[in-house]
């Protein structure tokens, strides 16, 4: 396997990454009836990790 098979197989594994957590971040900022409906297991609202980044970031991931 050559150098730039690896590199093109570690692009392909971030990207499916990235994508994975962004359509996490778009089910997670459904409303809680929606999420509910579909079985989307909904974010505990006192976790306190998603309480500081909503703080520092003002958005929650």
């Amino acid at each position: 396997m050559s150098m730039f098979e690896s590199l093109g197989r570690y692009g392909v594994a971030i990207k499916i990454a990235h994508d994975r957590k962004k359509s996490i971040r778009a089910m997670n900022n459904l409303p809680a009836h929606v999420q509910k409906d579909i079985g989307w297991p909904a974010s505990p609202p006192s976790d306190p990790q998603a309480a500081l980044a909503a703080l520092l970031l003002g958005t929650p991931r």
